[in-house]
C-alpha cells in the first residue's frame, strides 16, 4: 500500500509537483495501462479539491470509452470532436472550460458539472486517451491547474497506453 502526503492547501505548484511525484511512483515499472489510469484517477480524487469526477476516455477506433474513474457513473462513449472530451481529444489540445453550459455541443453526464478540464494523453504523437475533471463549481480550473495536470500527464503518458 501506498501513503502519499500531499496538502491540497499548499500552492499550485507544490501540489502538482507532489502529486506528480506520487503519480510517478504508483505507475513505474507498471505496464498495464488500466490499473496506471485507475491509481491516477484515484490519487487525482484524493488530493485535488473540489471535483466531481476525475478519470480517463480512452481512444478505442474513432471514439472515446470510459476507462478508470473516481465518481458518478459517466458516459460510456463519446464521438471524436464532440463534447469537450471529443474536442481535446480530436485536436489534441487541452480544454480548460469555466461554464460547461456555454461549451457547445457539451455533453451532460453529470447534470451538477459546471467546469471541466481535460488533458489529451499523447504517446508518440497520437492521442491515447484523455484525462477529464469535472467540478460543481463554475469555473474552477485555473491556468495552473491546467499547466500542473498537463505536466503530470506528460509525464507519465508511457504507463497508460
Amino acid at each position: 500500500m501506498y501513503d502519499f502526503s500531499i496538502s491540497a492547501d499548499q500552492s499550485p505548484d507544490i501540489l502538482y509537483n507532489d502529486l506528480a511525484t506520487a503519480t510517478r511512483a504508483l505507475t513505474d515499472g507498471e505496464s498495464d495501462s488500466i490499473a496506471n489510469m485507475a491509481n491516477v484517477s484515484a490519487l487525482i480524487w484524493q488530493y485535488v479539491p473540489n471535483l466531481n469526477w476525475a478519470g480517463f476516455y480512452r481512444v478505442v477506433g474513432d471514439e472515446l470509452v470510459l476507462g478508470p474513474f473516481q465518481g458518478k457513473s459517466a458516459c460510456i462513449r463519446i464521438a471524436m470532436g464532440k463534447g469537450v472530451c471529443g474536442t481535446a481529444a480530436a485536436t489534441n489540445q487541452v480544454q480548460r472550460v469555466a461554464d460547461v453550459h456555454a461549451f457547445p455541443g457539451h455533453i451532460a453526464c453529470d447534470a451538477d458539472s459546471r467546469s471541466e478540464l481535460v488533458v489529451p494523453v499523447s504517446k508518440d504523437g497520437k492521442v491515447i486517451a484523455v484525462l477529464d475533471l469535472d467540478s460543481p463549481l463554475p469555473d474552477r480550473f485555473t491556468a495552473a491547474d491546467e499547466k500542473g495536470m498537463t505536466k503530470l500527464i506528460a509525464a507519465i503518458a508511457n504507463g497508460l497506453g
